[in-house]
């Protein structure tokens, strides 16, 4: 179903307060997102050459605003990527655009898909949530901020297997339901 680009939001947000931050997976991520500093972008890209493209614009904006106006950016592609397999092996080309664009070492990009599966796991298995969104991204992070988190948090390897921990708890069935009410927010701005 095609939404517009608020409701697109509005269903990623959901997902990131109900989900990233309420289960601390992103230690990192409530000042962000308190501070109002993450910018949420709808890409209408098709072909993943044009989504290169705006990965690319987008980078060049952050690298020209200050940290304290915009500290991250979730670039939204509902309409590209949707094969889980397609998109994690289009994360060859996101690497190769950084070292050719200058951008490594300065910039980091994450992966979050809705059929996100981690290698070695099932995909019904619970822990692929931490990385299950509502529709597929890319999460452009600065490394400066990056460093800073991580020097002012203790025990930093840890937080993967206590992710893995609490979304299996949890269990896939609350997951599902949780993504599934995101995606029934609506924001018709």
């Amino acid at each position: 179903m095609k939404y517009n680009n608020a409701t697109y939001i509005a269903q990623t947000r959901c997902w990131l307060e109900n989900v990233v931050l309420k289960h601390n997976l992103c230690p990192f991520a409530h000042k962000p997102f308190n501070g109002g500093q993450i910018r949420y972008v709808v890409t209408d890209s098709a072909r993943v050459e044009f989504l290169l493209e705006d990965l690319q614009q987008e980078l060049a904006y952050l690298r020209s605003v200050p940290v304290a106006e915009v500290e991250t950016t979730l670039l939204i592609h509902p309409d590209v990527l949707e094969d889980f397999y397609d998109y994690n092996d289009f994360f060859d080309l996101v690497e190769g655009l950084l070292v050719q664009e200058g951008y490594e070492g300065e910039f980091q990009v994450a992966s979050f898909h809705p059929d996100y599966q981690f290698e070695g796991t099932r995909p019904e298995d619970a822990e692929n949530y931490t990385n299950r969104s509502p529709y597929p991204m890319l999460h452009l992070i600065r490394e400066d901020s990056l460093e800073q988190a991580v020097t002012h948090y203790p025990d930093v390897d840890a937080i993967p297997q206590r992710n893995i921990d609490t979304m299996n708890a949890l269990g896939a069935p609350h997951h599902q339901a949780v993504l599934a009410g995101c995606l029934q927010q609506k924001d018709e701005a």
